[in-house]
């Protein structure tokens, strides 16, 4: 049976508005206290954005007006989802009803695109995005980016209770903008560390501890059995995802004064992007309770520059090797979460690891963002490789696969499900044709999965194999929905030996514990209106959530391979 929240969600926007969110936090000032001691998932329960009539059309920057209109951020439970069982790379004449689950090989959680957000920040991207059109740009969740990441941890923490992770991912953008203290924050929430969102002066927009974006707090952080590793996404080293920041754009970032550039969404090339004018790109006014925006529109509306509260050095924009530098500055395991000393002087971000020694599985983290210098057209989000990247990726798969290890692939940007004309599709200058990439690919036997954020959508892609006489060939990819946009979700991976020696992997959506009357709650309030007002299109409507077993067959070396580890591993532990 649905539980409606349609109410309880229009008087938390309301508290919201009159600054009594503070008396729903809990003693320690924590912004995101689950208030269960089980962790609900898709399986049990979705999460239902309300119908919304076709008029009023609102903009996504009249937040005050959210609540005058029915269904405007109001959500209500829906039924779980039962895994869906996909034998689309098997044969066709597999039988999957006498099979069973022989033995667990790995089990992990992987979270993306987090975009930890900076909103004072004068190099933001918000005019594209405050009147509609990007929702990248601008949507009233990027204040409560740091609280929402508090929540997802929490949220793993209690399921590490139940069923004890093998690892974590994160796939990337923890940036929202390249900037430091935006990484600084992301990293600092995984470790547990008392966490102050805001930036340039002091900002207290509700007066009082715990109840508002601005307010610092204690992070939980993860759980320190819990090793976890890092992927690069587009956002941690470009402006928004969309271009290198040159060196006057690298100015503006830790200056007051708000960025001023042409239409880049129309004309990114028609010249130099940040040494072109015309619009003042705007920023958020931390001082105030619902995140007014200022200093935004076309130049000739402003008879001075306008500019943010103060500067802050903090927001400084990272290079590549910069980027993976912080990740030795971290208090959880393992140090550099999976990065090595020489990916920080190179700033080549990928690199494998294996999550047990005694399991033959291996993870490729592999950097598939654009380079600076890629000469292709439009933006910097499309998947890419460059010759030195594809061959090391080549390397670790006949590596991998002639050491009898599943493997798995972790990148940012997915392949494959794109036409490469696409502004998120395969790059034009990439090293080799996508096409011949995958076909490539489909030559590992052992390649079982690839794993994805960028796009915030979930959904699950097969690879069959081109050659039906041997499915083993195939291989699944799977994308992930972001921390930041409805409907905010990290997920779980359970990868199991059948007892026919073929593999199955369970992936299934979770959606964070969120406190009602919290600021994480807040936050899905405004995810949830966000989405409606948007309309983004997104794969499996309404709750865009997805939950499936996907089979895969092995090669029979490789079930030859995996039998003997498991029974070896099983009579280690009897």
């Amino acid at each position: 049976m649905k539980t409606n929240n349609k109410v309880s969600n229009l008087l938390l926007i309301i508290s919201g508005f009159l600054g009594f969110l503070g008396n729903s936090c809990n003693k320690d000032d924590n912004p995101s206290d689950p208030v269960t001691p089980h962790v609900y998932t898709t399986l049990d329960r979705t999460i239902i954005p309300d119908y919304v009539p076709s008029w009023p059309v609102l903009f996504p920057y009249e937040v005050p007006r959210y609540g005058d209109f029915p269904g405007y951020g109001s959500w209500s439970y829906g039924p779980g989802l039962p895994y869906q069982k996909r034998l689309d790379l098997m044969d066709s004449g597999y039988d999957s009803e006498k099979v069973s689950k022989a033995e667990r090989l790995s089990y992990f959680f992987a979270l993306t695109d987090a975009h930890m957000t900076d909103e004072e920040s004068p190099a933001s991207a918000i005019y594209f995005g405050y009147k509609g059109g990007f929702i990248g740009g601008y949507s009233p969740v990027l204040l409560f980016t740091t609280q929402v990441l508090d929540a997802a941890i929490r949220t793993i923490n209690d399921l590490n209770k139940e069923k004890s992770f093998d690892f974590g991912i994160s796939m990337g953008d923890d940036c929202n903008n390249t900037q430091y203290n935006e990484l600084r924050w992301f990293i600092d929430i995984m470790d547990g560390k008392y966490t102050d969102p805001d930036s340039g002066i002091k900002d207290d927009p509700i007066p009082g501890p715990g109840n508002d974006y601005q307010d610092p707090f204690q992070a939980e952080g993860l759980d320190p059995s819990i090793p976890w590793y890092q992927t690069l996404g587009n956002h941690d080293h470009f402006w928004t995802g969309l271009l290198p920041p040159d060196e006057s754009a690298r100015e503006v970032y830790i200056h007051d004064e708000i960025l001023n550039v042409h239409n880049v969404l129309l004309y990114p090339y028609e010249q130099l992007p940040f040494e072109s004018r015309g619009i003042y790109m705007g920023s958020i006014d931390g001082s105030s309770r619902l995140g007014d925006i200022t200093g935004i529109g076309p130049m000739e509306d402003f008879q001075t520059p306008p500019k943010v509260q103060a500067a802050d050095p903090d927001r400084r924009s990272l290079l590549k090797g910069e980027w993976i530098n912080e990740f030795f500055n971290t208090s959880t395991l393992p140090a550099g979460h999976g990065f090595s000393q020489e990916n920080v002087t190179d700033g080549f971000a990928c690199y494998t690891f294996d999550p047990k020694a005694e399991i033959p599985v291996r993870v490729i983290v592999l950097d598939d963002t654009q380079d600076n210098d890629d000469p292709h057209l439009n933006f910097f989000a499309h998947s890419s490789l460059d010759m030195a990247r594809y061959t090391w990726l080549i390397g670790e798969l006949d590596k991998g696969q002639q050491e009898g290890k599943l493997m798995i692939i972790s990148s940012h940007i997915p392949i494959g499900v794109l036409p490469p004309d696409n502004g998120m599709g395969w790059s034009a200058s990439a090293a080799v044709p996508e096409s011949d990439f995958i076909a490539k690919l489909h030559t590992y036997p052992n390649l079982i999965l690839w794993i994805a954020g960028h796009r915030h959508v979930n959904q699950v892609t097969p690879m069959p194999s081109p050659d039906a006489s041997h499915p083993e060939n195939g291989f699944w990819e799977v994308e992930s929905t972001s921390l930041r946009d409805f409907p905010q979700q990290l997920r779980l991976f359970e990868i199991n030996r059948n007892s026919d020696n073929t593999i199955s992997i369970f992936t299934t959506n979770v959606d964070p514990v969120m406190k009602e009357g919290s600021l994480p709650a807040l936050s899905r309030y405004y995810a949830v209106a966000a989405q409606q007002i948007f309309n983004v299109l997104k794969p499996y409507a309404p709750s865009f959530s997805y939950n499936a077993e996907l089979v895969k067959q092995l090669s029979p070396e490789m079930q030859i391979e995996i039998q003997k580890s498991t029974i070896a591993l099983r009579k280690q532990t009897q």
